[in-house]
Formats: C-alpha cells, structure tokens, sequence
C-alpha cells in the first residue's frame, strides 16, 4: 500500500517535466493518489502535454489565482473530478522583469509578484477549503527567505511574505484538522528559475556551500518532501519549513 494511497490531491505548477511539481504529481500517483492537476490561459495546452506523460492523465482545471472567479468557482469544478481533497500542492509564482531590480522595481512590480507568489497561497488555501477533509494538508514551495540573495530582490520579498502567510494559515486552519507546511527547495533548473535573471549565480555556488551536495538538475528529492507532507506521516506538523537544499540553510559563509 502506498503512502498517498485513495488520497485526493490538488497540484498547481505542473508546466515541465523537470518541474518538482510535475514529480510530486508522479510520485503521488505512484504512491496510489488520485490527482487533478490546474493550469490558466497560454499555458494550459503545455499543462496538457506534460500531463500525458505522469502514469496516468489527470483531469485539469481552469485556475489563474489572480481571477477571483477562478478562485470562486474552484470548489464546484474540482468536485466534477473528486469528491473532496486530502491535500493541495502550491507550486506558484511569478514576477515581472522589473522586480528582480531592488532599487528601481516599481510598486507595481512588487504588489504584482506579493499578490501571485505569496498571497495566492492563502487565496488557494480558502479556495480548496470546501473540499479539504480533517487531516487534510497544504504544502507549499519556497526559496529559503532568511537571506538577501542576490538578484532576487523583489521576488525575494514575496518569498518572505509567503512564508508568513504560511504560518498564519497554519492557526487559521488547524482547528480545521488542517496542516500548512512549506518545502524550501534548492536552485533547481526550472522554468521559473530560467526566468529569473543571474540563477547561474546559485548554480554556480549551491554545490560548494552543500555539505551533501547538490544537483540543480534534479527535483525528486524537494518532491518527496512535498509526497511526505502531504501524506499522513506529519500529523502534528504545521506552520514548519522543511529545507531540501543540501544543508546550505545551516552554513556560514
């Protein structure tokens, strides 16, 4: 029997098979879930031929977090294809070019990247709430915030906020038997990370700083953390960052 075995799940983020949302969709049908998979606008016919490729094709739906209808009618259209979630993958985020420039970014480039890398969390979370059953669980994807990195800057900030946003989501809905817990990741070779302008930078470092190590190539191990959280082997663990960097979060220079 597997660790995710007649789970219902709800994965945003899946746009490329090296994304680590694409391998916790694998790794939850694999440990028996029954997935449904999201995806909004241009990027849905990519969703779709990416989808083929998991062990079995899930049904996607429509979501934008920005659309407040999307998030409205969330509940109803997901229930076409399950009938309630045991846990919610977010696997957002976004931020114009401009945000990546500290000191020049406009407040238009930083409410846009707060508003989809980090208050969509909560807005997701509120959404699925309808669906979500006691013992359910919501696992985000982070970029340790902790630290100023470089060429980061706005995105940075909204990693910051989304993690905050993870804590009070966390006493909001545990009294709903709810857990709200965050991954954070590694520099892993993604789409998102492709848009980000100098990513080489952490490439070029993370192996050093890494006691264990580090391959930006692979995203199977942020995956399992995020399989694990979603699965009922954390009951009493909520509001908590699990870091799969390495080890670089514990290191001085």
């Amino acid at each position: 029997m597997g660790m995710l075995e007649g789970k219902k799940l709800l994965v945003t983020g899946v746009l490329m098979d090296s994304s680590i949302a694409f391998h916790v969709a694998r790794l939850a049908q694999e440990e028996g879930a029954e997935v449904v998979l999201t995806s909004f606008g241009r990027t849905m016919k990519i969703t779709q031929a990416i989808a083929k490729r998991l062990p079995v094709t899930p049904p996607i739906v429509e979501l934008d977090v920005a659309n407040q209808e999307d998030l409205d009618s969330l509940a109803d259209r997901v229930r076409e294809h399950v009938d309630h979630l045991d846990g919610v993958l977010h696997s957002i985020g976004f931020a114009p070019q401009g945000a990546f420039n500290f000191m020049e970014g406009t407040w238009e480039d930083a409410s846009t990247a707060l508003q989809i890398s980090a208050y969509s969390l909560k807005a997701l979370g509120v959404a699925a709430l309808p669906l979500m059953a006691p013992g359910g669980s919501i696992v985000g994807l982070t970029f340790d915030a902790k630290f100023a990195w470089p060429v980061y800057d706005w995105m940075g900030v909204a990693k910051a906020a989304f993690e905050a946003t993870n804590r009070y989501l966390a006493r909001d809905l545990g009294p709903k038997g709810i857990r709200c817990n965050l991954v954070a990741a590694g520099p892993i070779r993604t789409t998102a990370a492709k848009s980000i302008p100098g990513f080489q930078h952490f490439e070029e470092v993370w192996d050093d700083r890494a006691p264990l190590g580090w391959d930006v190539n692979d995203p199977v191990p942020a995956a399992q953390a995020c399989a694990a959280l979603l699965s009922d082997w954390f009951p009493a663990t909520t509001g908590e960052i699990l870091h799969v960097d390495g080890g670089v979060h514990a290191m001085g220079q």
